[in-house]
């Protein structure tokens, strides 16, 4: 039979053993026929959900103050982007200083999205035939102006029972104000100028190696969206890890060294530290969490004398840390 390997981090695994099974640090071109696995490192995925907005001036923009008192509108066009939310996920991959072969001897048994702006409306759908042949830009603002003031007119008659066609039941009135709606919408954007608004989604995976109280994690501009982390133009966005020191400080005791030595075949595993990990800038704490790390802790061993018995035992480790989740013996008889 030939080597294997098991992803530990990359995979729910479950190794179960009857007979005799010896588990050792795997030496490539010197060990045996078996199943090699490793045992992983926590690795973070960050998912950042990011809001862009693209501002174009509209074409009557400096007559908006003039003919609908429409103060302050911008007339330069301007991209605007926003973080929305910062998700974060860990999950496994494979620690190259843990890698272990078990033995299999005779009889024995041992896993950037972005959403399209809807559809602009487009203005001159809207406009009557005196609109369409003015003569000039001012002129043409000027009875646009005329057309909207009209439209609001008509859609307050309708909604006091004053038009001179008044609908025959409510259905047909909402179509009419809605139709209204959509005409003073489009040709209002000819002034107030228009906001595209999508939403891109960008993925920042890393594997931290050491704590640390502020480590620039990327970097974010209003008007470039997330950028290099040594790109000065945009603020920077930090990632902290806080050891938790869960784990008891390790105790010199003789006997225990001895007892272990004994166990050096056995099925290695991790003891994770767990982690407080928080991301943020200089204004806002985006997300945190606590998160038991592989990288972060000790490794330990069960005894090959859980696997000598008649009965198949099952370890089951979690994919993201290498820690045990589950151990049990079915009981079979071989």
């Amino acid at each position: 039979m030939k080597a294997r390997t098991l992803l530990c981090g990359l995979a729910l695994c479950t190794l179960g053993a009857v007979a005799q099974t010896e588990v050792s640090p795997y030496v490539p071109g010197a060990t045996v026929e078996g199943v090699t696995y490793y045992l992983p490192r926590t690795a973070l995925r960050l998912v950042v959900v990011a809001e862009k907005q693209v501002y174009t001036p509209g074409e009557f923009s400096k007559y908006a103050d003039r003919y609908l008192r429409l103060s302050q509108i911008n007339q330069e066009p301007y991209t605007k982007w926003s973080i929305k939310s910062i998700d974060m996920v860990p999950y496994g991959v494979p620690d190259p200083q843990k890698v272990y072969s078990i033995q299999l001897k005779k009889r024995t048994v041992a896993p950037l999205v972005g959403n399209d702006a809807p559809k602009r409306l487009n203005p001159r759908d809207y406009m009557n035939q005196e609109i369409l042949s003015a003569g000039s830009n001012a002129k043409i603002a000027e009875l646009t102006a005329e057309e909207i003031y009209d439209i609001r007119d008509s859609r307050t008659a309708l909604i006091k029972g004053e038009a001179d066609n008044m609908p025959k039941d409510g259905a047909q009135l909402k179509l009419m104000l809605d139709q209204l709606t959509m005409q003073e919408t489009a040709l209002t954007q000819l002034f107030k100028g228009t906001v595209d608004t999508s939403t891109e989604v960008f993925t920042i995976e890393l594997t931290p190696a050491e704590f640390t109280d502020r480590m620039v994690l990327f970097r974010f501009s209003e008007k470039l969206g997330v950028v290099d982390n040594d790109d000065l133009s945009g603020e920077p966005v930090y990632l902290s890890l806080k050891n938790m020191n869960t784990l008891p400080q390790p105790v010199v005791d003789e006997k225990a060294a001895k007892k272990k030595g004994k166990m050096e075949e056995g099925v290695y595993y991790n003891v994770p530290e767990r982690v407080a990990v928080s991301v943020f800038n200089a204004s806002r704490e985006f997300c945190k969490g606590e998160f038991p790390m592989g990288q972060f802790g000790n490794v330990e061993i069960l005894s090959n004398v859980l696997f000598d018995k008649k009965t198949t035992t099952q370890v089951t480790f979690y994919p993201s840390n290498g820690a045990i989740k589950q151990l049990t013996d079915n009981g079979e008889e071989n």
